[in-house]
Formats: structure tokens, C-alpha cells, sequence
């Protein structure tokens, strides 16, 4: 394959020979459509044509997983396969939507296909080398927190809306005085009425700038910039004046172009928020994998990227989990690594596993409720997840450990089995 092409990788699922369907979707997403049209010449063809370069036969299935799919033999399988598609450069050029629009396009929509999952994306270098990438990354974050050792340790404002900003300034200073290295947002709270995000920066920041005065060690909070595209630029200079380094998008929502925008302007970090990720991937046959997706926003530019956690809350199994962190650590063109998010029902009792699971301090562990229900307060609650990681890199259990600390005492007996 030709090193200046880029190329993707899909399960797919089709009621067709695996071979004919993958033309079908090279033919889609490039020069082709549903039937011969004059212009596309066999030139034309090999210079801008999409390559089905391999395909992988997997198990099929008895029935289809998405409704709409056309042909096959009555009562049949359904053929399943992964493959790898190329497209030449040039049909894209510097442009993240297009490059978007190329590798998922209308693929979803296509009749011949029940079934089919964008698993991963790479680009040549030559095309990679035109994204800055993030501007902080794991590295950079780490620095900006002055966290030198060990997992940064974060929480979320709970209760997650409904507090003034004075409010919410009060929590964070009790967060700061406890040695908290991250706090932020809520993804439902950007610029309310009863906290609006001038005034919370202003009440928050007087907090901030006080403790780094006071102990040369600024805690990096993570405002919640998601909003029209304009009010996030202005807002975005505001947080910056205000002494802010971090800013949060909820990356989805707002969009690709625009996280870019914001990303490109390289003053704060940001914390990309995957709020809605479960619509392209919580299906094994339809959407997009973690892989995939952490690829479009590190091109893009976000420094910090959710990936869910261990024994979390929500749907997600542990390996996918553990293959996110992986992916935001692994390697990419040269571009600067995601810092990766561990949250979502996380206490320290997660700690051990997520370390046996993955071998990096190199994250940003979240606990909202397993800070603040700590039965000691939050103080306790951001000491005991300290602690807790302390005994996960030690190799010692956490009933070992938290004979000696009773703030891990606390968490095990509120949160344990």
C-alpha cells in the first residue's frame, strides 16, 4: 500500500459475498456511485478510487443486527469480515470534516450492508504532519497541574447543577485545601442562569489564584466552554484572563470545526467531554470505536480525552476500557499523547484493577460521588483515592494499606463489598 494513502478499518456485516459488498463501500466513499456515470474513467478510477486492501473473514451471524439490508438468499447468514480501506491523500487534502466524511459518509446508510463499525484510522505522516495536535497533552497537562508523580487526581462539581457560583467556589476551595490536582464541571452545567459562566470563572479563579499564591501550586480546573461558537470565544478570553488554564468541551455537540477552532488557539488545555459516544458505539455493529474516534480529536487537538473507567457505572466492558487508555498513550504521527480520563462510578477501589489492567500512572482519575460521599468529606475522599493508588502501585491489597489510613478505611467501608 502506498505510504500516502490513508486507511481504515471496519466490521462489517452484509447479507452479500463479503468481496462484493466491500466494493460497494469503496466504490461509495470515493469515486462511484450506483451506476456507471460518464467521466469516471479507469485513470480516473486508480488515481482517486478507494482500495479495498484487505479482508479478514470473521463468524457470521444468523440474522441481520440493523434493519434495511437488501439481498442474500432467503433464510441466509450474514456474512461478517473485517477490512481495511485506503483512499489517496489528495482526495481529502488538510481537512478533518472531509477526511470525516470520507472514512463514514453515508457507509451507515448503505443497503447492502446490516452491520457495519468504523474499529480505526491512521493517516501517512505527510498528511499528519499539517495537525499541531494537542497543544499540551499528557505531558503538558501533567506540567500545568504540577503533579510530579503518581495518577492526577480529579473530581466533578457535585451536585452536578443548581449551585451558585459562590457556591460552587466554597466546594472548590475545600477541594484546593485538600490537595486536589483537577476539578471540573459538570457536563450539564455550562452557562445556566442560576450559575452563569462569567461569574463562576470569577468566583472559582479568586479561589485558584489565592491557593497558587499561597502555595505556588495552581489546581487546574476544567470550565465548561461548550456553547454557540461565538459566546465560546469570548468566553474562552475570559477564562484566560481570569488565570484559567483549562477549558471543557463537550466534543460531540459542539463539533468538530469548531473544538478545532478552539483548540488551535493553544493558550488552555482542553478537556474533551465524550458525552454521547454511546450512540456510535455502544452497538458492536454500528458507529465508531474509542480507537477511531481518539484518533479525530487528537488530530484536532483536544489535550484530554473521557475513556470511561474500570467496574464503571455505565454499560462499558473493562477491555474497552483498558484498549481506550491504550489508544490515547499509543503513538500517533509524531502528535503529542491524549491524556486519558478514567471516570464514571470510580472510587479507589477501582485503582488496583485499573493499574493491574493497564501498567500507566500516566491518567487523570475522576471521582465525583466517590470523592463527596466520602463518610470523612472530600478531603478525605481525595486522600483516600491518593491512597489507594499508592497501594496499587506498591503491589499491596487495600485492606493492607488502609490499616494505616483511615481515610481509605472510610472509602472501603462506604464503597466496598
Amino acid at each position: 500500500m502506498s505510504a500516502e494513502r490513508i486507511q481504515a478499518v471496519y466490521r462489517i456485516e452484509t447479507p452479500l459475498p463479503v468481496e462484493r459488498a466491500a466494493a460497494v463501500l469503496a466504490g461509495e466513499q470515493s469515486s462511484g456511485t450506483f451506476v456507471e456515470v460518464p467521466g469516471e474513467t479507469d485513470d480516473l478510477r486508480r488515481r482517486y478510487g478507494a482500495r479495498v486492501e484487505l479482508i479478514n473473514p470473521l463468524e457470521p451471524a444468523a440474522a441481520a443486527s440493523l434493519p434495511g439490508c437488501r439481498g442474500g438468499v432467503p433464510g441466509g447468514l450474514f456474512n461478517r469480515a473485517q477490512i481495511t480501506v485506503s483512499w489517496p491523500v489528495e482526495n481529502i487534502g488538510v481537512n478533518l470534516p472531509t477526511l470525516l466524511a470520507t472514512v463514514q459518509g453515508n457507509l451507515y446508510e448503505l443497503s447492502q450492508l446490516s452491520g457495519i463499525k468504523l474499529l480505526s484510522i491512521a493517516l501517512p505522516d505527510s498528511l499528519a504532519r499539517h495537525f499541531r495536535g494537542p497543544a499540551f497533552g499528557a505531558e503538558g497537562s501533567r506540567a500545568l497541574c504540577g503533579v510530579v508523580k503518581g495518577p492526577m487526581i480529579g473530581t466533578i462539581i457535585k451536585p452536578s447543577i443548581g449551585l451558585s457560583p459562590d457556591q460552587t467556589a466554597e466546594l472548590v476551595r475545600t477541594l484546593v485545601e485538600a490537595g486536589i490536582d483537577f476539578i471540573k464541571d459538570d457536563e450539564l452545567l455550562a452557562n445556566p442562569p442560576h450559575s452563569p459562566f462569567k461569574q463562576r470563572v470569577d468566583a472559582v479563579m479568586q479561589v485558584i489564584n489565592e491557593h497558587a499564591h499561597r502555595t505556588g501550586r495552581k489546581v487546574m480546573v476544567a470550565f465548561n466552554l461548550t456553547d454557540e461558537f461565538d459566546a465560546m470565544q469570548r468566553n474562552y478570553d475570559h477564562l484566560l484572563a481570569a488565570g484559567g488554564t483549562c477549558a471543557m468541551l463537550s466534543v460531540n455537540h459542539v463539533g468538530l470545526s469548531a473544538t478545532k477552532a478552539i483548540c488551535d488557539r493553544g493558550q488552555l488545555a482542553i478537556h474533551a467531554h465524550r458525552n454521547g459516544f454511546g450512540m456510535m458505539n455502544r452497538h458492536p455493529m454500528l458507529g465508531m470505536e474509542f480507537p477511531a474516534y481518539q484518533t479525530i480529536w487528537r488530530l484536532a487537538g483536544v489535550d484530554q480525552l473521557h475513556v470511561n473507567g474500570i467496574a464503571n457505572k455505565f454499560w462499558e466492558p473493562d477491555d474497552h476500557v483498558v484498549r481506550s487508555i491504550e489508544a490515547c498513550l499509543a503513538p500517533m504521527n509524531g502528535l503529542k499523547r491524549l491524556l486519558p480520563v478514567i471516570s464514571s462510578g470510580q472510587t479507589g477501589l477501582q485503582a488496583p484493577e485499573t493499574y493491574r489492567r493497564t501498567q500507566t500512572i500516566e491518567v487523570l482519575y475522576q471521582a465525583g460521588g466517590g470523592i463527596m460521599a466520602h463518610p470523612l468529606g472530600p478531603a478525605a475522599g481525595v486522600a483516600a483515592l491518593r491512597q489507594a493508588w499508592q497501594a496499587a502501585v506498591s503491589g499491596i491489597t487495600l485492606d493492607e494499606h488502609a490499616r494505616e489510613h483511615v481515610e481509605l478505611r472510610g472509602q472501603l467501608k462506604k464503597f466496598g463489598k
